[in-house]
């Protein structure tokens, strides 16, 4: 490992809106402009690593550091943009703590797409995106991820299978049983469907086993809160495909 590898490893490492290339200069927001100069006492000249979800990880000198702003200089590729399995997580809401959890690792775990999803039993009917979008890039700015797993708005349980596209598979967590994971016809591209706190419906559990897309799967004998089983059911799937 070179010199410079071995600082980029202990480097800052933030997550821009801005395009990545070299020469390009990157102006912070304030508060990471905070982070960085108050926080971490970075000055020009110093290193960042930079990524933006589509152009892998940049390393960057820093230029200028004034009282709200701090600009960079991108100057080479560190990393190139990952390979994304081509996973989704759909998963009902849950409670503030274990839901900011549950994304935080799913984005550590390589999801490409965390579709939130609500049923008759779902006890947060309104997440709060933006600080889940938040817990998504922190998560991905500390595990070393270029990609920042997709957040879209909520959707109902009706409209998700509605419009179910075709050629993805629906492994669905069914907890009265069925196929174990890891004998399952695991396609890909795949989505896991996970229940809410209380569990399915028995109409809503009906319609899912009627969904042309769906692989009733079981997660084994225990009873498992439902961020537990999401996180098992990628991990799962994550091994079975060598990711």
């Amino acid at each position: 490992m070179s010199e410079t590898d071995r600082s980029l490893s202990t480097t800052p490492r933030l997550h821009v809106t801005a395009a990545l290339a070299a020469g390009a200069s990157i102006t912070l927001d304030q508060p990471q402009s905070h982070y960085l100069a108050g926080v971490m006492r970075r000055q020009p000249g110093d290193l960042v690593r930079l990524f933006n979800g589509h152009d892998g990880e940049w390393a960057a000198r820093v230029a200028s550091v004034a009282k709200k702003a701090v600009t960079l200089v991108a100057e080479r590729q560190s990393a190139p943009q990952e390979r994304v399995p081509d996973l989704w997580l759909c998963t009902a809401p849950l409670k503030k703590g274990r839901i900011d959890w549950l994304v935080e690792k799913a984005c550590e775990l390589g999801v490409a797409r965390l579709q939130l999803v609500t049923t008759q039993r779902t006890v947060v009917e309104k997440p709060n995106l933006e600080r889940l979008c938040a817990h998504l890039v922190e998560a991905a700015e500390q595990s070393g991820r270029t990609a920042v797993p997709e957040l879209p708005a909520p959707v109902t349980l009706e409209r998700l299978l509605r419009d179910w596209p075709a050629g993805r598979g629906l492994l669905f967590a069914d907890e009265t049983g069925g196929t174990p994971l890891a004998q399952a016809r695991a396609p890909a591209p795949a989505a896991i469907l996970i229940g809410p706190e209380g569990g399915f419906t028995e109409p809503e559990r009906a319609a899912i086993r009627a969904h042309p897309a769906a692989v009733p799967i079981s997660l084994g004998p225990r009873i498992l809160r439902a961020d537990t089983a999401a996180l098992a059911a990628v991990a799962v799937w994550q091994a079975m495909h060598g990711h």
